[in-house]
């Protein structure tokens, strides 16, 4: 436990005490979208800013691990499930925890959906690698979304309140779940977690300033920071916008 415990504490910025995580794993579930044509360039234009984890599958950490810098969290991902698929909701493990390990990593991530009728066998996979995991010194980001036939809106506070719970009742080191869009139902939720909880940027938004605000409104209700990859990588500029999040969850 102590080793996964001090790779976590790693993850956060020694003045602000928050984390920006950049998730570039998108290729597998989407196919190669705008933004990730090249993801080595990609990653030298953003290694100047304080960016603290990359999360990557492990094919392209094959490939480009020598992008991430050493003072970075090299995060891989465990689990996906492609645009193709039915159900779309469905998330399967493609890696291990020890082959991650065996890849560098300095911790991994996986993300489940609950409300349908996969969700009892992503909760146990979810259990099994936090177990692996932590067997391993390795702390777990755990992406936990409301999807699937039985969710109307998967933004919903309470849906995202439970959401948060699961995470920490199956021992999550790391929570990233969406904003729902109710700041005092995201800070009691938040409050009531023993685990820090980070929002997911969704798809890019039309509107730069408003997601802006948005990162300001879950920073002020708690959350321990972002993990966000279309709304960087997808803009015009994504160096700009990603100096503008870390402006505001760091301060600088």
């Amino acid at each position: 436990m102590i080793g996964n415990l001090r790779k976590a504490a790693r993850l956060f910025h020694p003045e602000s005490k928050r984390t920006i995580l950049l998730p570039l794993d998108h290729g597998l579930s989407e196919g190669t979208i705008p933004g990730l044509e090249d993801l080595g360039s990609l990653l030298r234009s953003l290694s100047r800013l304080p960016v603290q984890g990359v999360i990557l599958h492990k094919g392209m950490v094959m490939a480009h691990a020598g992008e991430v810098r050493l003072d970075q969290a090299l995060i891989v991902h465990l689990s996906a499930g492609t645009r193709h698929g039915l159900p779309f909701y469905n998330k399967a493990l493609v890696c291990s925890v020890q082959e991650a390990l065996r890849l560098g990593a300095d911790m991994v991530s996986m993300h489940i959906n609950i409300g349908n009728d996969l969700e009892d066998r992503m909760l146990s996979d979810l259990g099994a690698c936090v177990e692996d995991a932590h067997q391993l010194g390795l702390p777990l980001l755990a992406m936990i979304y409301a999807r699937g036939g039985q969710i109307v809106n998967e933004n919903d506070p309470a849906l995202v309140a439970h959401s948060i719970r699961i995470g920490a009742e199956l021992g999550a080191d790391v929570i990233k779940v969406p904003y729902c869009g109710s700041q005092q139902s995201f800070a009691r939720a938040v409050a009531a977690c023993p685990a820090p909880v980070v929002i997911g940027g969704g798809p890019r938004s039309g509107d730069f300033r408003s997601f802006l605000r948005m990162v300001r409104e879950v920073l002020d209700a708690g959350a321990a920071g972002v993990c966000i990859g279309r709304n960087i990588f997808q803009q015009d500029n994504p160096a700009k916008a990603l100096e503008e999040v870390c402006s505001l969850v760091h301060g600088a």
